[in-house]
C-alpha cells in the first residue's frame, strides 16, 4: 500500500492499532543519496573505526534527505503456531515547508538511477510527500505559532494560491451571505495551508475542511469574529490542527518509539542515522551519544546483515550481502533449517509483495577419480570462473548456488565434456540422497511382494 499526504491522517488509526499489536516491525528508508563526495582523511575507510566513521557518514545524512520508507508490521497469527501475518506499506516523504521551515537537501546520481531502475515514483514524492520535522523544529513551530507568527511559507507555489484567491474572489463578488463553494482535490497539510491563507486574505470568508475538499462560506464579519471564537474552532485548536499536520510522519514516528516494538531491517546503520536525524533530534557529535539515544528509542534492534555474519560458519551459509541473497541461500536447499522457517501471510492491502521469487537453479557436481574431495578443494575449482557457494550432498557430489544467471549458464557449458567433474541441473526427485534412498526401499518392498505372489501362485 504506497500511502502519501492525501491519504496519510486517515490511516493513522490504522497504523497505529497495527504496531500496538504487532510483535516486531520491518523497515527500510530509500535516501536522496549515501554518502558525500569527501576526499583525503575525510574519505570513508575500512581502517575507520566505528566512531570515525559515524563522523564522516553524519555529514551525509545532514546532506541527503528520506524520500521513502518500507515499513512491514508483522503479527502473529492467534492459534497458529510460527504463522505471521504482514501488514506493507511505503510512505513517501518530504520535509516540511511551514514558516520558518524550508530544508535544503541534495540528489546524488547514482542513487537517482537505483530508484528509477526501481520504478520509484518521483511525483508521489514531490507532490504529495507527507512532511515530517524532528523535535526541535516542532519547537521553533511552536513557538512561532503562539507568537502569533502564522506566515505561511506554503508548499503550493505562489502562483497556485494566486489561482485560488482569484477564484474565490470572483466567487464572492456574486455570492450572497451563506452560500459556499467547495475547492477539491486539496487535503492533508496542502488544505490547512490554503484555509490559512484564505481566512488571512479575505475578512468575510470562513473555511471548514472536508472529505471533498476545501468549503469556503461567504460570511459576515460579525458571524467570522463569532466563528472564531467558538469552541469548536478557536485559535487554539486551529493552532493544534496545523502543529499535527505540519508534523506530519512525525506523529506516527512517535506512535513507533512509544509502542517499543522490535525493529528489524538489513544494513540498518544508515537507516539508524536518518531515523535519529530527521525524526527525532540533530545527530549528536559524539558516536556513544548517537547509540546511547538510538537505543532509547527502540531497545531491540536486530539488523539481519549483522546476524548473517554471525550465525554463516555455524550453519556453513555462504558469505552473502544484500538481502535478496540472504533470502535465497535462506529459501535454498542450502539451509537445513529451511523447513522450519515461520510462514509469513500477506494481508489482502498488500498482494503486490506476493510475487515469486526469481533466482539461478542450484547445479549438482558429480565428481569421479578425486578421492576425499571436499567443499574448500571444489571452492577452488571454480573460484577463477565465478563466485559459487558449495555444499556436500553425497560422498561425490556437491551442490553449487550462484546469484548470477549467467554464471550458472557459463559453468555448465565449461563443463559440458569434462572428464572426472560432470555439472548438472539438480533435480530434487532426481538427485535428493532421501528420495533416492525412498525409491530403493520402494523397490526392494515391490520386488519381495511380487515375488511371494509369484511363489504363492506356483505352490500347491
Amino acid at each position: 500500500m504506497d500511502v502519501g499526504a492525501n491519504e496519510f491522517e486517515q490511516s493513522l488509526p490504522l497504523l497505529q492499532e497495527l504496531v500496538l499489536d504487532a510483535d516486531f516491525v520491518g523497515l527500510d528508508i530509500e535516501f536522496t543519496g549515501l554518502r558525500s563526495n569527501l576526499t583525503g582523511p575525510q574519505q570513508i575507510s575500512l581502517f575507520d573505526l566505528p566512531s570515525e566513521w559515524y563522523i564522516k557518514t553524519r555529514q551525509s545524512v545532514q546532506q541527503f534527505t528520506i524520500c521513502q520508507i518500507g515499513l512491514s508490521v508483522f503479527s502473529s497469527m492467534e492459534r497458529e503456531a510460527n504463522k505471521y501475518v504482514a501488514h506493507s506499506c511505503n510512505f513517501f516523504l518530504f520535509p516540511t515547508t511551514f514558516g520558518i521551515l524550508d530544508s535544503e537537501f541534495s540528489f546524488q546520481a547514482s542513487s537517482v538511477q537505483f530508484l528509477n531502475h526501481y520504478g520509484f515514483n518521483y511525483n508521489k514524492f514531490l507532490k504529495n510527500g507527507i512532511p515530517y520535522m524532528n523535535e526541535e523544529q516542532e519547537k521553533k513551530i511552536k513557538h512561532n505559532i503562539l507568537c502569533g507568527n502564522w506566515k505561511v511559507r506554503s508548499s503550493l507555489d505562489k502562483d497556485q494560491i494566486k489561482v485560488v484567491i482569484d477564484e474565490v474572489t470572483r466567487w464572492l463578488d456574486l455570492a450572497e451571505e451563506g452560500e459556499w463553494m467547495t475547492l477539491p482535490g486539496i487535503a492533508g497539510f496542502q488544505a490547512f495551508e490554503v484555509e490559512l491563507v484564505l481566512r488571512q486574505a479575505l475578512p468575510n470568508v470562513w473555511t471548514v475542511l472536508k472529505e471533498e475538499g476545501v468549503i469556503v462560506k461567504k460570511v459576515s464579519k460579525q458571524h467570522r469574529w463569532y466563528l472564531e471564537n467558538t469552541s469548536c474552532d478557536r485559535a487554539s485548536c486551529w493552532r493544534d490542527k496545523i502543529l499535527l499536520s505540519a508534523k506530519g510522519f512525525s506523529v506516527f514516528f512517535q506512535m513507533l518509539v512509544k509502542a517499543q516494538k522490535p525493529l528489524v531491517g538489513h544494513n540498518m546503520m544508515m537507516d539508524l542515522l536518518h531515523l535519529h536525524e530527521k525524526f527525532y533530534r540533530p545527530l549528536p557529535e559524539s558516536y556513544d551519544q548517537f547509540k546511547q539515544n538510538i537505543h532509547n528509542l527502540f531497545p531491540v534492534i536486530i539488523d539481519t546483515k549483522n546476524v548473517t555474519k554471525d550465525i554463516w560458519k555455524e550453519l556453513n551459509f555462504p558469505r552473502v550481502s544484500n538481502l535478496s541473497e540472504v533470502y535465497e541461500v535462506l529459501n535454498s536447499d542450502l539451509n537445513p533449517t529451511k523447513n522450519s522457517g515461520p510462514e509469513i501471510i500477506h494481508s489482502n492491502e498488500c498482494e503486490k509483495y506476493d510475487y515469486p521469487s526469481i533466482r539461478p537453479p542450484i547445479l549438482i557436481l558429480s565428481v569421479s577419480k578425486w578421492p576425499g574431495v571436499n567443499e574448500q578443494q571444489v571452492y577452488r575449482e571454480f573460484q577463477n570462473l565465478c563466485k559459487f557457494d558449495v555444499r556436500r550432498l553425497t560422498r561425490s557430489q556437491f551442490l553449487l548456488l550462484t546469484n548470477k544467471f549467467k554464471d550458472a549458464r557459463s559453468i555448465l557449458k565449461e563443463y559440458r565434456s569434462h572428464p572426472t567433474l560432470r555439472v548438472s541441473l539438480y533435480r530434487y526427485w532426481k538427485h535428493s540422497p532421501n528420495i533416492n534412498c525412498l525409491l530403493q526401499v520402494c523397490g526392494i518392498v515391490t520386488t519381495w511382494a511380487l515375488l511371494a505372489f509369484i511363489l504363492g501362485r506356483s505352490g500347491p
